[in-house]
C-alpha cells in the first residue's frame, strides 16, 4: 500500500494546482477529507505542523497555530 503521507501530500498538491480542472480538484479534496476523517493523514499533519514551528521564516502567529494543531492531534 502507498505511504499515507505521500498520498496526502499528492492530494494537497492536486487541490492547490490551478491547472487541474474543478472536478479533479474537488475529487482530490474529497479524498483528502476522507483520509483526515479516517485518521490516515494525522501523521502528515503533525509532521507539517512541526516543520512549520521549526521554520525561521514562519511568523509567531503561524507557529502558535501549529502548536495548537499538534495539541489537538494528541487529544
Amino acid at each position: 500500500m502507498a505511504n499515507p503521507g505521500n498520498v496526502a501530500r499528492g492530494l494537497k498538491a492536486a487541490v492547490s494546482n490551478p491547472n487541474n480542472s474543478e472536478e479533479t480538484r474537488a475529487d482530490a479534496q474529497r479524498r483528502l477529507d476522507e483520509m483526515i476523517d479516517s485518521g490516515d493523514a494525522t501523521s502528515t499533519q503533525a509532521h507539517n505542523a512541526q516543520a512549520n514551528i521549526n521554520n525561521p521564516n514562519t511568523s509567531e502567529e503561524a507557529k502558535e497555530r501549529s502548536r495548537q494543531a499538534i495539541e489537538d492531534l494528541e487529544d
